[in-house]
């Protein structure tokens, strides 16, 4: 029997045997697993390869490490152009992206693209992060699991929640971050029925990881330095620095990102790209790769580790000098990870977005420690809460950086100074950058989707399914009687665009506006369109609205009918009641 007539028959049973709910609980213990397993080979095939680099080839030579970023880009260039044959995106805005306009649709080669991209990026020196790849990885095969099973639309997108869930969780090993991540980020109904699977989902994942990697985690650390009361003024500056340092993250980010969009040929982007890493890699060599050995010799208190080897001959006794390194890494590491993208690198933001965090918290509280003014605060503490700050901030995730962080320190002793770094950090990114890395480009766009229901529902809907074409069109020189014989004859409309000769809408003519002169046949040849024409209530731009500002132009001109133009030349019409019919069609879809 083939696959297809056995999944039919699993599919009947099901239907007989199993309620919906149910069936959605296990199939968000299976994407929980299958999650969990594509972070897990993720990151073994990172590992492995950054192993083979360390012990065999540049055992005893680092400052060879700038050529390495080079060659992996160059694989990863050679993987797209020759077998993948398109784009990757980022892993998250992807998702989002996929949410918001798709239906939760992503295509199967998501699956393995990262899984092969990523790992060539990361290992070969990237200066990018493997969460996003594992997101991509995960929220795909979370959305094929609930197309194979043939789950409805919001199904599907609670399996991709479940899925990035997941992912989070096996990387971190933190289940409760994961959830306010996915709940956070996708903005999921947080309502029984979506959390019990997220529950699920993380939890599965977070066992496939122990069962694989045992009890090794990511970020380690025990906290030994309680929360003082009178560090609250140090902590409140914190967050300022953290606040102005997401800002300027996401202002490199943006910026490189554009610089680069200037090259049409990826060739091109590879090698100035490629280039400016193994530059940055040769000064800076902590800026190699994801970064982990940076923050977990940060959080032990050895720094000295975590700068490593330096090509200058740098007096590293000099505690101004070491704080200088750190400060020199956090500065950097947001320009490294943005020309990795831009030089066609797969990676994530969410894991150097940490490191930059970690090395500014440890600066910071190096500088209060040495001003000479009789001041100590714990350096681990302001670590891993400088992590906090920074992913409150870049990220535009404040719950999700309380609770990863509270979850590494396996309690809640730092929840206060958390929680007050956090809120201003995310308040001061949030006034001047209004939406994070991953939403930005999609709000531009009017694709992000937010909790708001009804903008979600009319975001979704597609605007080619509500336009009509089928309207017969008129030239300006056309006279009444030319009107009535080829158009209004020929039509069961009761209007009629008015275009030139290059396409471009002029007007409108409407059955009421000609209907006291259609019978005297003495002005059949005296009147024409340009004198008949009249300007529509508003116009949509194809290129340009979105479905909200559709609605929104109907909600003000009260028109029933508005033309549309796309690339300047009319395009068609969209009618309220069809866009009506489609928006309660969607909300069925999204909502059942």
């Amino acid at each position: 029997m083939s696959f297809k007539g056995i999944l039919r028959k699993f599919l009947i049973w099901k239907y007989k045997h199993i309620s919906e709910q149910q069936f959605v609980y296990l199939l968000s213990i299976l994407v929980g697993f299958l999650a969990g397993i594509g972070t897990v080979v993720l990151k073994n095939l990172t590992h492995a390869i950054s192993y083979y680099f360390d012990s065999y080839v540049f055992k005893d030579y680092h400052s060879f490490y700038f050529i390495l970023p080079i060659i992996g880009l160059l694989l990863v260039y050679i993987i797209k152009q020759t077998w993948l044959k398109t784009h990757i995106g980022h892993g998250i805005s992807t998702t989002l992206h996929a949410i918001s306009k798709l239906n939760g649709i992503i295509p199967r080669y998501n699956i393995y693209a990262a899984l092969i991209t990523a790992p060539l990026t990361v290992a070969f020196g990237g200066s990018v992060g493997l969460q996003g790849p594992a997101v991509s990885v995960g929220s795909a095969l979370g959305s094929n699991a609930a197309r194979l099973f043939h789950m409805n639309t919001k199904t599907r997108m609670l399996l991709i929640g479940c899925a990035t869930a997941g992912a989070m969780a096996s990387m971190f090993k933190a289940p409760i971050a994961a959830i306010v991540f996915a709940i956070e980020i996708f903005s999921l109904d947080i309502a029984f029925a979506s959390l019990v699977p997220l529950l699920l989902a993380s939890v599965s994942a977070v066992i496939t990881s122990y069962f694989f990697l045992g009890t090794d985690v990511l970020l380690r650390f025990e906290l030994t330095d309680k929360f003082e009361i009178n560090d609250i003024v140090f902590y409140t500056l914190l967050g300022i620095v953290t606040g102005f340092m997401s800002v300027y993250y996401s202002k490199v980010f943006f910026g490189i990102t554009n610089y680069f969009k200037q090259f049409e040929s990826r060739a091109k982007r590879l090698l100035i790209g490629g280039l400016a890493i193994g530059t940055m890699l040769y000064i800076i060599p902590p800026l190699h790769g994801e970064g982990y050995g940076v923050m977990n010799n940060l959080l032990k208190g050895d720094h000295l580790a975590a700068i490593g080897y330096t090509p200058f001959n740098l007096n590293l006794d000099n505690i101004w000098i070491v704080i200088a390194l750190l400060l020199g890494i956090a500065l950097f590491k947001a320009i490294a990870m943005t020309t990795t993208f831009g030089a066609g690198g797969v990676g994530g933001v969410f894991i150097p977005t940490l490191v930059m965090g970690s090395t500014l918290g440890n600066a910071f509280a190096k500088v209060i420690n040495n001003l000479g003014l009789d001041f100590h605060v714990s350096e681990s503490n302001f670590t891993l809460i400088g992590m906090s700050g920074l992913m409150a901030g870049v990220l535009h995730a404040p719950l999700t950086a309380i609770f990863l962080i509270a979850e590494i320190t396996g309690g809640y002793e730092l929840f206060v100074p958390l929680m007050l770094v956090v809120a201003i950090s995310f308040a001061i990114t949030k006034y001047y950058v209004s939406h994070s890395i991953y939403t930005l480009k999609l709000a531009r766009r009017g694709e992000l989707i937010t909790h708001d229901k009804d903008k979600n529902v009319l975001m979704m809907l597609e605007i080619d399914k509500v336009i009509e074409t089928n309207f017969i069109m008129l030239n300006p020189e056309m006279k009444l009687g030319e009107i009535l014989e080829n158009a209004v004859a020929k039509s069961s409309r009761n209007h009629f665009p008015v275009v030139n000769e290059a396409h471009e809408f002029l007007g409108v003519i409407r059955l009421d506006d000609i209907r006291h002169i259609m019978f005297n046949k003495d002005l059949y040849d005296k009147v024409d369109v340009a004198n008949l024409m009249k300007a529509d209530a508003d116009i949509i731009n194809y290129d340009k609205d979105s479905m909200s500002a559709i609605m929104a132009k109907f909600k003000t001109t009260g028109a029933w009918n508005l033309p549309v133009i796309k690339q300047g030349k009319y395009y068609g019409y969209i009618s309220k009641s069809k866009l009506l019919t489609a928006y309660r069609r969607q909300l069925i879809n999204v909502t059942h």
